[in-house]
């Protein structure tokens, strides 16, 4: 029999798990899927926005992966830390694949990124998903009237949107309390989302492009001077060598930049330059050729508005910068640039790449393959693709492994490593505990008069996965 671990139970840690025990020409492996928080199914759960339930809905075909008899989940082990190095976590399975992400956000590198109400996407979206980790963050929105998103993806889109949508339309997710209790104090009024190159380079999808547009109470609007400074945007004829997905974000912006600045029927005194008209309660525009700078402060030493240089296109697909600059004024900055690997302890790393160097998925130490190590996901190939991406991605590490089981299979280990992670300290979260945080979490929601609705803090999580806390102790 073939032991394997996979650390990581989102998409790819579940896909390889998958692939591994539905294969026919290595019998009898059997997975025990490792994640370091209680809960399973990675971003899935959450990084996915809790107004996205069609791509939610992917748990249910997770959660049959991992009830697979062949397949067991250990939530709450946290490997390559003290307690359990991965040197240790080889010893006990004869296969390991990291399937970790990329947590790490990129900075902005600007002056000023450090003040007061500039944070990261990715810690405002661990906030309204409910991550354990995020449960200290505190997001008060009830005195921010603008914010800035910096970013042309969909991680930008997702929090641009959750800032412009209305709390009532978010009670029926699972989002948790503390953060729906925000959102509905919230000031918003104004969200700019900020890209430095053009329309044509957006990373988003249609689909997450038109949802903005059909927010109820809100004005989606772009600056058509800006777009058509895309020579793709001005040319229709050039756009057609443009991938689909390009083509259709550009015909959805043609219909937003319909109306001219100052024109609007709904226009407000004082609007900044370039946020252009409005018609409901909440104005989303989408800029382009801004390249942020400086970020600057007000007297409270909070965020108080963004620099940015206008950028023009170089003709080689990248900008260069005009020397022109604009103030957009905000109280909250979200930057979402990207995201890159972190380390992990006992693994090989390239930071450049914030990937571990692999082979078709094995782990290479020193420019060669690493026995009984392997990658699969973003830590393998960086941040990229969608959530679907993962699956060849894991297959082929599956592929690796399987090619080496034979000389993986003849090393004797030393028993269940269940019995050693709970000897070296560790207290697993079984899969009857996740189901114990299932029940706890909708009878969290129905004592709030909602559906299931997250517990998010780690006392909580474990209180109710040991049967001890339910619903009482995640908090309201």
């Amino acid at each position: 029999m073939l032991r394997v671990a996979v650390v990581g139970s989102g998409p790819s840690g579940v896909y390889a798990a998958q692939t591994l025990v539905q294969q026919r020409e290595v019998p009898g492996v059997r997975v025990d899927v490792l994640d370091r928080l209680p809960a399973p199914y990675g971003l899935v759960r959450y990084g996915v926005a809790p107004d996205h339930e069609k791509i939610k809905s992917l748990q249910g075909s997770l959660r049959t992966v991992l009830e697979d008899e062949r397949i067991r989940f250990l939530g709450n082990v946290e490997v390559g830390g003290q307690a359990l190095p991965a040197r240790r976590l080889l010893e006990l399975y004869h296969a390991v694949v990291y399937c970790v992400g990329a947590a790490r956000d990129r900075l902005l590198g600007i002056p000023g990124e450090e003040l007061a109400g500039v944070h990261s996407a990715t810690a405002f979206v661990s906030w309204y998903s409910g991550h354990p980790d995020a449960a200290a963050e505190v997001f008060d929105l009830s005195g921010v009237d603008a914010a800035v998103v910096v970013g042309a993806g969909n991680v930008a889109v997702d929090v641009t949107r959750i800032l412009a949508r209305g709390a009532a339309e978010l009670a029926p997710t699972d989002m948790p309390q503390p953060a729906l209790g925000a959102l509905a104090d919230s000031g918003v009024r104004r969200v700019s989302m900020v890209a430095r190159r053009g329309p044509s380079q957006g990373k988003f999808t249609t689909k997450e492009l038109r949802e903005l547009g059909a927010l109820p109470g809100v004005d989606a609007w772009a600056d058509p001077a800006e777009l058509a400074l895309d020579p793709l945007y001005a040319d229709p004829g050039a756009a057609a060598a443009l991938p689909a997905v390009a083509r259709r974000n550009l015909e959805v912006l043609r219909g937003w930049a319909g109306a001219a600045p100052g024109t609007g029927p709904g226009v407000e005194p004082g609007v900044e330059p370039g946020a252009g008209p409005s018609v409901g309660p909440r104005r989303i525009a989408l800029r382009f050729y801004l390249r942020p700078v400086e970020v600057l402060g007000g007297p409270d030493g909070r965020v108080a508005g963004l620099r940015f240089e206008r950028t023009a296109p170089d003709g080689r697909g990248g900008v260069t910068g005009t020397g022109v600059h604009e103030d957009v004024e905000a109280q909250l900055v979200l930057r979402s640039v990207g995201y890159m690997g972190v380390p992990l302890a006992g693994l090989p790393f390239d930071p450049a790449k914030g990937t571990v160097p692999h082979a078709a998925g094995r782990v290479l130490r020193a420019g060669r393959a690493s026995v009984g190590e392997y990658v699969a996901g973003w830590i393998k190939r960086g941040p990229t693709g969608v959530i679907g991406t993962n699956r060849p991605c894991a297959k082929e590490t599956a592929s690796s492994l399987l090619q080496d089981a034979g000389a993986l299979a003849r090393r004797d280990l030393p028993g269940d490593p269940l019995d050693a992670l709970r000897a070296a300290g560790l207290r697993p979260v079984e899969w009857p505990g996740w189901l114990a945080i299932e029940s706890a979490e909708a009878a969290l929601g129905h004592s709030l008069g909602r559906r299931s609705v997250k517990i998010p803090d780690w006392a909580g999580l474990l209180a109710a996965a040991s049967g001890a806390g339910g619903a009482g102790a995640a908090g309201t």
